[in-house]
């Protein structure tokens, strides 16, 4: 590892070491904080029922989906999260204040379809919201804190996305930290997802609250769309790693709006913004596109690098982009990104991803799951398509 590159990975991980600590001890809540329970080590990979279903969903649907993830092999590649967003529940409470599972849609209840999932191998995750109601009118959670996190916990929910729908008009920081403490207090490990989409710039306080934090609205199915989340996200690299993660929003991989190398490049920025990787289609209808792009090991593998650090933006020129973020044993991924509608030359200079521009580097292409014949030194250069991308992880070979 040369100097300039070790110096770079040494301060990250010493801030992420510093504020781990700080976190420790802000959190009293039982004796443990959200980084000592493991549970967001590396970013979270599963499903969510939103971006593809919405409201329309229904046991059925969450019971076929834990059946497809195994079946087509993504749930040995690490997709493991099964989460169920808004629409769940009945519009009213029961007698003693809890939450109930809508009877038409979920007859056989949440803990009997968490017992099912579990039985595959995976997890349930379910949804709800620090305000009054849910962003579709459901019972949200606020002032009910504590009984609704026993609730999942009786259920054996493993993963909370926590949205922020009709609050009472408080700042999030107060309202977020009450179900941190009250998931805590449960002593069951649940994945928080704090899903305030950006507001008050969650990622500057959010860690010592979450497993992960919106950092921008909601994604469409749209290439300006999720380009733009991609660039927002950019902004706030310096505060994810191991214990809390930037989240630009679920993936739209398959969803039918973008082309293959659109979803391509989706794919390839999230796995290198250290993003969590929830699937938002529909997994028991894909097609071999989207299934070639989302069970790709190799960018999977970028994407849980155990070092943690966010990839981010590190070079411009118009539409032109090169991103790129240190990896574990020495290693470097790097995207090029061609924002434009033609066919484009790029070229990534080792000064700009933190290589020393003496080194030598061996370049594997991770979208052709091949090595480049010669080895390369000083830049690497490759034409890309309109929308398109090149991903590649390079390993030096002498400095």
């Amino acid at each position: 590892m040369d100097f300039q590159y070790g110096c770079f990975v040494h301060a990250v991980l010493l801030a992420f070491a510093c504020c781990a600590v700080t976190c420790g001890a802000q959190n009293t809540t039982s004796g443990r904080s959200l980084l000592q329970s493991g549970l967001a080590q590396t970013p979270p990979l599963g499903w969510n029922s939103w971006n593809h279903f919405g409201c329309h969903i229904n046991e059925d649907v969450i019971r076929e989906t834990a059946d497809a993830l195994v079946s087509t092999g993504l749930s040995k590649l690490g997709y493991q999260y099964v989460n169920i967003d808004d629409c769940w529940a009945e519009l009213n409470r029961d007698s003693n204040g809890r939450l109930v599972a809508s009877a038409s849609r979920f007859p056989s209840g949440i803990k009997a379809l968490a017992d099912y999932v579990h039985s595959k191998g995976l997890k349930l995750g379910i949804y709800s919201d620090a305000g009054y109601y849910t962003c579709q009118k459901q019972p949200g959670s606020l002032g009910h804190e504590q009984v609704d996190a026993d609730t999942f916990a009786y259920w054996g929910v493993d993963y909370l996305k926590y949205d922020n729908c009709y609050n009472d008009g408080s700042k999030p920081e107060n309202r977020y930290p009450k179900m941190r403490d009250a998931l805590l207090s449960t002593r069951r490990p649940i994945f928080y997802s704090l899903c305030e989409w950006g507001l008050d710039v969650p990622a500057t306080w959010a860690r010592q609250i979450g497993s992960s934090w919106r950092t921008t609205d909601d994604i469409e199915d749209k290439w300006e769309s999720m380009i733009s989340r991609a660039d927002q996200n950019n902004e706030f690299a310096q505060y994810a790693g191991p214990g809390g993660w930037n989240d630009p929003d679920m993936l739209e991989v398959g969803n039918g709006n973008m082309t293959p190398e659109e979803y391509g490049s989706h794919f390839s920025i999230w796995a290198l913004m250290k993003a969590p990787l929830l699937i938002g289609c529909d997994v028991t209808s894909m097609d071999k596109k989207t299934y070639g792009i989302l069970s790709n090991s190799e960018v999977i593998a970028v994407n849980q690098d155990p070092l943690g650090v966010q990839g981010k933006k590190v070079n411009k020129l118009g539409d032109l982009e090169v991103w790129a973020g240190p990896l574990s044993n020495n290693r470097v991924a790097v995207v090029l990104l061609n924002r434009s509608n033609s066919r484009t030359i790029i070229t990534a200079k080792w000064e700009d991803i933190g290589l020393n521009p003496s080194a030598v580097v061996r370049v594997r292409n991770l979208w052709r799951h091949r090595e480049l014949e010669a080895n390369h030194q000083g830049s690497l250069t490759a034409s890309v398509k309109p929308h398109g991308c090149k991903m590649y992880v390079l390993t030096s070979v002498s400095h």
